[in-house]
């Protein structure tokens, strides 16, 4: 690593099996040769942090946002410089952003993904996840250098990197702290319940939370969605008929339903006043009159032709959400157009002008 130039690195985590999504793997290529780390064993932090916060020595990634967050969130590693291969492949317009694709189609290799939903919080590893989880990174030097090459050629380089530092800027800025949405609003059918069900439904996730946590599973796997729905529904008077509630696990009903029905016996115990209904939508922003929507789409015709000339996906030149901030903020030059928020110098470069001129009627 210390010869190194860049490092190519990938995360795994336990999400999808476990209750928590703690960093369960480390991949790591560097100098022509590939590790697979496992800091559930020992602490990766005083290895990585010298190499992987140089900010002279960019961290390649795919799809950089989630393990950025991983490394900073579990490892206190805030990396100094990365290439995203995810993005760079979508400022080249490709029809396919996944690694796979993209090696595939850039380096002729097939790689599998039997392990793409493996449980790596497991240990021992299987040989086979552990070659699994070091392709990830073993191939990344190698496709960075094609798109690289293809971006310079197109005159996007600077483009590219302009991203990778919003990137990296936003996904270290991003925290934890929002406030947890009210669990009811993840069911599709539970508007249409009752207060009183509601409030079953908010016992019944709590409950299953509990014993996620406890069995460090996910909690989907301990009683699906639906089961805890129909359960809230139906608020069934025994285990017995717990159990019998469509999808329900039934063992789970013996060991943990008595718990399930106490909770709802206390909902129904509740007076009215005091049941939650289903949360309101927010707000939405005042209506854009006539002449902003007028603006706005304006400037999403012009948006629009240079993705068409451009070769790329409309979202990626400037997504919708940007340019209203552009038809709120009338920008009347193009270091004013810069200044908007998300703005990229690159978009100026690119289409500043036509922005301008559509924003503004001229021409």
């Amino acid at each position: 690593m210390a010869r190194a130039q860049s490092f190519a690195v990938d995360c795994e985590a336990a999400g999808y099996h476990r209750y928590s999504d703690r960093l369960c793997l480390v991949q790591l290529s560097a100098a022509g040769q590939t590790f697979v780390l496992d800091p559930l064993a020992f602490d990766l932090a005083p290895l990585l942090k010298p190499f992987l916060e140089d900010p002279r020595r960019p961290t390649i990634i795919h799809g950089a946002a989630y393990d950025l967050r991983l490394l900073h969130r579990d490892l206190g590693i805030r990396v100094g410089a990365i290439i995203d291969t995810q993005v760079a492949a979508s400022l080249l317009g490709e029809p396919g952003l996944g690694l796979q694709a993209l090696l595939e189609r850039h380096l002729g290799i097939r790689v599998s993904k039997r392990y793409q939903r493996a449980d790596w919080a497991a240990r021992p590893l299987s040989a086979d996840m552990i070659e699994y989880a070091a392709n990830d990174t073993r191939h990344l030097h190698r496709l960075t250098e094609v798109l690289q090459a293809r971006l310079a050629e197109a005159g996007r380089l600077r483009w590219a990197e302009e991203e990778y530092r919003r990137l990296l800027d936003s996904a270290l800025e991003a925290g934890d702290e929002q406030a947890e949405p009210d669990p009811v609003t993840r069911f599709k059918a539970a508007r249409r319940l009752d207060d009183r069900s509601l409030a079953r439904l908010r016992e019944a996730v709590a409950w299953r939370d509990g014993i996620a946590r406890g069995r460090d599973r996910a909690p989907f796997r301990v009683a699906s969605d639906a089961a805890l729905l129909a359960a809230a529904r139906e608020r069934p008077p025994s285990v017995e008929a717990l159990a019998a509630v469509q999808g329900f696990p039934s063992r789970l009903a013996r060991q943990e339903g008595r718990a399930l029905l106490r909770r709802f016996a206390r909902v129904e115990g509740l007076p009215a006043r005091e049941l939650v209904p289903y949360p309101r939508p927010p707000a939405r922003g005042a209506r854009p009159d006539p002449e902003e929507e007028a603006a706005f789409e304006r400037v999403k015709g012009a948006r629009n032709g240079v993705a068409g000339r451009l070769g790329l996906e409309r979202g990626r030149v400037m997504a919708n959400h940007v340019l209203r901030g552009v038809v709120a903020a009338m920008p009347a030059d193009r270091a004013a157009l810069e200044a908007v928020a998300e703005v990229r110098r690159w978009q100026v470069d690119v289409m500043g002008g036509e922005l301008l001129d559509a924003l503004w009627k001229r021409g």
